[in-house]
């Protein structure tokens, strides 16, 4: 009998399962925040656990990366949060790093507390990418 895919949700939990527990922790309340926020769903892309935009939007090319809220980026025992799209935000928070001009900013976060000490920026961060959608 053909074992079932897994799903979405499923591909990201044992992803976090399969990790260092410090690295866990941190992945794991990231996750929460982000799935806490209506419109929000998670897959695994880039091989990393990611965020999306699930609702309805206007037609547009897929390079542009419009419904990509963030990606996790695990690297070495470090944890970034990449949000492709982010120079679109007004970063009034002071979270996001980095100018590229792709249009990609970042956060860095040293473990769980500090994604604890950060939660408020960060869900301001997502509040304001969500309010650029173009439905």
């Amino acid at each position: 009998m053909a074992q079932s895919k897994l799903s979405d949700s499923e591909q990201v939990t044992r992803f976090i399962e399969k990790l260092d527990k410090p690295i866990a922790e941190a992945v794991e309340l990231i996750r929460q925040i982000f799935l806490s926020i209506d419109g929000i769903s998670e897959h695994i892309k880039w091989n990393s656990p990611s965020f999306f935009y699930n609702g309805e939007m206007q037609p547009f090319d897929p390079k542009e990366y419009k419904r990509d809220i963030a990606v996790t980026n695990l690297h070495r025992g470090r944890l970034m949060l990449v949000f492709p799209t982010g120079a679109k935000i007004v970063n009034n928070t002071g979270l996001l790093e980095g100018n590229y001009t792709d249009g990609r900013r970042m956060v860095n976060f040293k473990g769980a507390d500090d994604v604890k000490a950060k939660e408020g920026s960060l869900r301001k961060v997502i509040t304001d990418w969500l309010s650029t959608v173009e439905k």
